[in-house]
Parts: structure tokens; sequence; C-alpha cells
């Protein structure tokens, strides 16, 4: 009985994974549970184990490909040997697959109405790209953002050339726009010499860059920056982090706190807890506040859920928890998205501050910068003085689209005074 084996469905926001190894060869023969192959997404890494044991009929999907969730990876003959695999009739379930190609009809129908991912949609309405007939590079049909960027790549090298009809219905540029703009210009390219390292996009990496790109298309960034003075902060962490650590068996780090001080000013300013829906503003109801992660194979933000309903303590655990399991690649795809809002923190020596890249849907994200003894004034008796305080700057990154200044700086003012006045309860 053929059994055929397919991409999972690893979590709601992931449509696609890229399968990286194959850990058996056709003609073997594997055990149930067995580990079959490797697979990556943007989110997560999976072993994919063979729900049956039997004879490995067909590997259907090469090493480096990206399919769909649901699309067909292997067939395993649950009840033959490698020699019936090769010569038994195929059963009914079988049928289908010598046909995988898409016959040309198909292939005309999906020229016609072409298969966009969201991401792809989403820039090339923005843009007024047409889409129809454009090279893909999925193996499925789908249009993806590499595809649209190739896209563009190719206007670039044809300097003048006349832009062809757009199909009818579909949106056209309006003057001004970056999809007209940038089909005049031409980058600098570079060609690799020999003694040059080139270390091919990861999965993740290549996820990251397309997010990055398009998050800087679709939201017009803006920036600003608060000086923090957290010394009343540093005296109440020095005094409990002992305890803690003995009580609760971690670290307290002032990321937490940041985070609490972050929740208590979304309340307050809920568009900074909001994204954009068409042409309407979704103030979300919950906080679910992303905390960036560097792994070995890339930057994860995993999701504090209702955030809101969490003491310091609760905050810090889930910190915690949620950052271990994913430099361990133990983390599930749910577990990093649904985010509403992201705090990050780079965490190393020399980081004054920096302005992250909002993290789409989102339209607001907050990078910590370096705790550091500094001089100040501070006023005693009526009188200037210079103090050494512990200070930090907060830089926040925000979509103008839906945010104006007053309602940025408003909210960073906030968490700075949240954090200055230091009522937290340890």
């Amino acid at each position: 009985m053929g059994i055929t084996v397919t991409m999972p469905q690893m979590g709601e926001s992931v449509v696609e994974g890229t399968l990286e190894k194959w850990c058996v060869s056709e003609g073997d023969r594997v055990e149930k549970d067995q580990i079959l192959c490797e697979i990556t997404t943007d989110k997560v890494d999976a072993e994919i184990p063979a729900p049956e044991g039997g004879v490995l009929m067909r590997l259907l999907v090469q090493e480096g490909q990206t399919v769909e969730v649901g699309t067909e990876l292997a067939v395993i003959d649950a009840a033959g040997t490698a020699r019936e695999a090769t010569s038994a009739p195929k059963k009914t379930r079988e049928a289908p697959l010598p046909e995988a190609p898409a016959p040309p009809a198909a292939a005309a129908h999906e020229r016609e109405q072409p298969r966009v991912s969201p991401l792809a949609r989403r820039i090339a309405e923005e843009e007024g790209i047409d889409l129809e007939g454009m090279t893909r590079s999925d193996t499925v049909g789908r249009i993806r953002k590499v595809d649209l960027l190739a896209a563009v790549e190719r206007e670039r090298a044809r300097p003048g050339v006349t832009p062809r009809p757009r199909a009818a219905g579909s949106k056209t540029a309006a003057p001004g726009t970056l999809g007209e703009w940038l089909g005049g210009i031409r980058l600098p390219s570079y060609t690799p010499k020999q003694e040059d390292r080139v270390i091919a996009f990861s999965a993740i990496r290549r996820r990251v860059a397309e997010h990055m790109v398009v998050s800087k298309i679709v939201s017009p960034h803006v920036g600003t920056v608060a000086e923090v003075d957290l010394h009343k902060l540093v005296a109440l962490r020095e005094g409990a982090k002992a305890d803690f650590k003995r009580t609760h068996g971690f670290s307290l780090t002032y990321l937490p706190f940041v985070v609490e001080a972050t929740v208590r000013a979304l309340k307050e300013f809920p568009r900074m807890n909001a994204t954009v829906v068409g042409q309407a503003i979704v103030e979300r109801a919950g906080i679910h506040v992303g905390v960036a992660v560097e792994t070995e194979k890339g930057l994860l933000v995993p999701v504090i859920r209702d955030a809101d309903r969490l003491s310091l303590v609760g905050l810090t655990q889930a910190i915690e928890d949620l950052s271990r399991r994913a430099r361990e690649r133990k983390i599930s795809a749910d577990e990093l998205s649904g985010g509403s809002f992201t705090v990050t923190n780079p965490g190393r020596e020399g980081n004054l501050y920096g302005f992250a890249v909002i993290n789409q849907p989102q339209v607001g994200i907050l990078r910590m910068g370096e705790v550091k003894k500094r001089p100040v004034v501070v006023e005693q008796e009526g009188a200037d003085a210079i103090a050494i305080h512990s200070m930090m700057h907060l830089a926040l990154s925000y979509d103008h689209r839906i945010i104006d200044g007053v309602t940025g700086n408003g909210f960073l003012y906030r968490v700075a005074r949240n954090l200055e006045e230091a009522e937290f309860v340890v």
C-alpha cells in the first residue's frame, strides 16, 4: 500500500518549507518514526519521521527545494520489499503521482491567475508591479518576494525599456511610485573573486532578508531616542537579583523591566499596539510582545502572549523559557508569530543606540542600548550637582503611516518614565 509523506503544517503562519537533507534513499527499508528528512522554514527546523514502516519507493522533492505545506515529499510501500517497490503495480493512491508536472493547460491558467505569496502580493500592489507571466522560482509555480526582486533587477538591466502593457484590471503604478523609480536605476554589482568567501543564504537568512526589504518598503520608518536614567532601577535590581536567582532559578536582567514598562505604555497608547489592514487601522485587543533572540541560524522573535497579564516574575520566566528554546531550535512556529509589538536587545558592549526594522505587520519596535555609567546633572537640596548614574538609550522605530510624532514620542517618554520611576514588584 502506497503511503505519501507530505510537507507538514508547522504553524498558522508557515506556508512553505525547504527540504534541507534526505536521510534515506530510494529503495531503503525504513521503520516507523525513522527520520526521513530534515526541513527548515523561516520559523523552525524539523525532522520528518516515517508514518509507517516499509520500503521507500520514491523521493519526490530534491534537497534544497522549497515547497508549499501539503506537498508530497515521498511515497512508502508499507508492505513491499525493495524489489516489489520497483515492479509491483501501482495502487489507486499512487496513480496521480507520475503526473506531478502540470499539463500545458494548467500552466496557461496559472499564467492568467498567478499564485502569489502574501508578501509578494502586498509589495506588488504597493508598487504597481504586473504579476502576469512573471518567472517563478517556486517549484509549484507560486510567485514569491524573490521573484519580484529579480523582476526589478531585470528591469534595471534594461535602461530605457518601455514598460509592457498591463493586463486588464491590473493596478498601474502611479507616477513617482517606488516601482517606477527603481525601473530607471541600475545598482552597482560585484562579481566574487576566487579568494572571496561565498556564503549561500540559509532559509532563515533568506526570509529575514525578504522581510526586512518588505518592511522598509511598506512602512515609512521614523525613529526617536530617549535617554533613560536607570539609577533607581539599578538599585532595585542589585538588591533583589540574588534572592530572585535562588527563588526562581534564573537571573534577573534588565529586559523584563523594559518589557513591563513597554506593556504599561502600550495600554496608554493603543495605537502602538496596532496594525494596518487594507485602509483601516486595527488596534489589537491583546498585547503580545515579541522578544528578539539571536540564534546560531539567525534572528528569531518568540512572542510572549498576553504580556499585560503577567507579573515581572512571569515575564522573566517567559523570556527565559522562550529564549532558551529558540536557541535550541525547540520552539514551535506558532510561538514565533502573532506578536503586536517587539522589544530587541542586542546585548553587546559598545551599543549606544540603533534603530531596528519594524517586524511586519506590527507598527513599532523598541531597541535597547547598553547600560553604562555616565556623569549627569541632578538636583540636590535645590542646587544642581554632578552625579554618576547608570544610563541607557532607548530607540523607537515606528510606522509613520498611522503613528504621528506626538504619539511616538509620547509612547517612548512613558516607557522611559516607567523605567526611571522603577515602581516594579520583584
